[in-house]
């Protein structure tokens, strides 16, 4: 008696379910059509502020004083918008970098809502994380306790497999909004070609004469990102909490501007790793000379790690610089 009314309900839910589905494949197309014109918008207004800027330094070639402020003031507004573009198409599907299409294809990777970009960035620094305390038992373990190739081959291809995907993941929050600039995002593309030159080494002498030495600085290495990340982490919660950093920053390697106020301690632990990279550096153009030595892993190790130091070297000091003067030109003001 009751296998009627069971059926009858069950084909009021598959109904409402086709409906709320036809409702749902609209929106999607309504907001695919959005997305497009949006999209389009946003490209030629860029189109004309190119053009703008473009015509503003001609103008700037002929013009006295008072029309130079003007146009000067036009582009700083100029630059204000472009900004704003940015913000807008975090939120709007793209075409990938080279790198994301080489690994990926031609995959959208645009995350649409704040509340899974937020989630992917902290699962992201959440990995950086894990991945750091990984390493750094793991370059204890060999350099204390196993003596053995196997283990290193492990140890480096963890450290490949790491690298790499830390820059599909910063790929893809660079795509989502994320302003990872500079050296930093080049850093671990340089890391990613050291660790495989590293894991490529084979077993000899020149090896064994410089694996203690660069599982030293592994261990030293994790154990300075540890302290950037709690430190960065914190500072970075402080200045979104006062709309001063966008929500999708992310702690980094290396020293930014904003890392200023209560981490400048962190500088002499900074600069100590740079100058080890240069050590080692050193360390394997001697052993590329030695006589002995037939493996060219030696000479391009050394090579990337004077790659690693000065890039890591000069761009700290660069923002280490540039905070300087502006901390002076704050106070000429006040005075």
């Amino acid at each position: 008696l009751n296998t009627p009314t069971l059926h009858d309900r069950i084909h009021i839910l598959l109904e409402s379910s086709k409906e709320t589905h036809k409702i749902y494949r609209q929106k999607l197309e309504e907001l695919t059509n959005l997305q497009a014109t949006c999209s389009s918008a946003i490209s030629k207004q860029r189109k004309c502020l190119k053009d703008l800027r473009h015509s503003l330094t001609k103008c700037a070639k002929t013009c006295d004083e008072n029309d130079l402020k003007l146009i000067m003031d036009i582009k700083t507004q100029i630059k204000d918008k472009e900004n704003v573009f940015f913000d807008m198409e975090a939120y709007l599907p793209k075409k990938n970098g080279l790198y994301l299409n080489l690994v990926l294809g031609n995959v959208n990777v645009t995350l649409l809502s704040n509340q899974a970009k937020f989630a992917y960035k902290d699962e992201y620094e959440k990995f950086k994380l894990y991945m750091t305390i990984i390493l750094m038992f793991g370059a204890i373990t060999c350099l204390f306790f196993l003596n053995c190739r196997v283990t290193d081959e492990i140890f480096n291809f963890l450290l490949v497999w790491y690298y790499c995907t830390l820059t599909i993941r910063e790929s893809i929050l660079m795509s989502n909004g994320s302003r990872i600039k500079g050296w930093w995002v080049s850093h671990h593309y340089v890391s990613t070609f050291l660790s495989g030159v590293m894991l490529t080494w084979p077993e000899g002498p020149m090896y064994q004469m410089f694996r203690s030495q660069f599982l030293a600085f592994s261990i030293y290495q994790s154990f300075v990102q540890f302290l950037q990340y709690y430190y960065q982490s914190g500072c970075l919660y402080r200045l979104r909490a006062l709309g001063e950093r966008n929500q999708l920053d992310l702690t980094v390697e290396g020293f930014q501007s904003w890392m200023w106020r209560g981490l400048t301690f962190l500088l002499p632990f900074l600069f100590f790793g740079h100058f080890w990279q240069l050590y080692n550096s050193v360390t394997l153009f001697r052993l590329a000379g030695h006589d002995d030595c037939k493996e060219w892993q030696v000479f391009m190790l050394a090579l990337t790690f004077l790659v690693l130091f000065l890039g890591n070297f000069l761009t700290t000091v660069k923002v280490v610089h540039q905070k300087i003067q502006k901390n002076q030109e704050k106070v000429k003001k006040n005075d």
